[in-house]
């Protein structure tokens, strides 16, 4: 594999990681603090609750995407296409993967794979924007 590969694939990655480890520590705080159920005591079924889960979650699924574009070495927006389907698998799995088990309501986890390739994108989009306008002064 050549570096130029190694760097797409790791643009690629670091989107993926910034999701996945940003919601983990926040989910971990949460749910250390109290504010969340531990995953021992049953599921979430606090709307409020879920709803700001969605948010933060929504939040760092734009900075992957934005994250992926930045370390892209070329063609940032291809990347930013292959994280979203990734993230859309991954959330289409999530939904097969809690259906049915009492985690919360099922709307939730919908409501992620939903998101999951317009937040991607918008993170892509906005660091292209950022850097055009960066381009202009």
């Amino acid at each position: 594999m050549n570096k130029k590969t190694l760097k797409s694939i790791g643009a690629v990655v670091a989107g993926f990681l910034v999701v996945v480890i940003f919601s983990i520590f926040t989910d971990t705080i949460l749910e250390s603090s109290g504010f969340f159920p531990r995953p021992d005591q049953g599921g979430l079924y606090d709307t409020g609750k879920l709803l700001f889960a969605l948010f933060y979650r929504t939040l760092y699924t734009v900075a992957g995407g934005y994250a992926t574009a930045m370390l892209a070495p070329d063609k940032k927006m291809k990347h930013v296409w292959i994280l979203a389907i990734l993230g859309q698998i991954g959330g289409i799995l999530g939904v097969v993967g809690s259906w049915g088990k009492g985690l919360g309501p099922e709307w939730y986890p919908i409501a992620l794979a939903v998101l999951a390739i317009p937040s991607v994108y918008l993170g892509g989009k906005l660091l292209l924007k950022r850097k055009a306008a960066g381009t202009k002064s």
